[in-house]
């Protein structure tokens, strides 16, 4: 009986452990905790910055469009209103991470700085804009100047140099 018991206490341990790794996991590729400084994501999703982030301007395939200070592309989304909270909520973020908090994000190379503004996010967080575009990384960008999110659901574009999305076909 007591061997089935410490098995058992074992077996409750181990699968406990499993579920924090994976909670963890799970909140790390959701936008938790895990991030590199200047609001850069360092997964796919994550978002939280430590310092200030730049927004550049780079070439790309589509013509010159915003990037972070690393070459990651920013996306507009065309659910969202220019000026207003963006209308991807905690759900969508987990694959499109917004550039977060807007006051540590400043204009870089190439970029108009008055059109670098910040809004309010719906859960109160504030995102910064271009353009009136609350800005979103793509979770499938894997390394700088990748621009894999452009046309997703016909809605995600990259923005370019004048703030406007570019809506060509990848």
């Amino acid at each position: 009986m007591r061997s089935i018991r410490s098995r058992t206490r074992t077996t409750t341990t181990l699968l406990r452990a499993s579920a924090a790794l994976l909670a963890l996991l799970a909140l790390t590729a959701c936008g938790g905790p895990a991030s590199e400084p200047g609001g850069r994501p360092s997964g796919p999703a994550a978002t939280s910055p430590a310092t200030a982030a730049s927004v550049e301007v780079a070439d790309s395939p589509f013509g010159r469009i915003l990037v972070d200070d690393s070459g990651r592309t920013l996306y507009g989304f065309t659910r969202d209103k220019p000026g207003a909270a963006s209308a991807c909520g905690p759900d969508c973020t987990t694959l499109w991470p917004a550039l977060t908090p807007a006051e540590d994000v400043r204009a870089g190379s190439g970029v108009n700085a008055s059109l670098l503004t910040e809004t309010r996010r719906s859960e109160g967080a504030e995102q910064a804009a271009y353009g009136g575009w609350p800005l979103h990384y793509y979770a499938g960008d894997a390394s700088p100047g990748d621009v894999n999110g452009q046309g997703l659901d016909g809605e995600w574009f990259v923005i370019g140099a004048d703030g406007k999305l570019i809506q060509k076909a990848p």
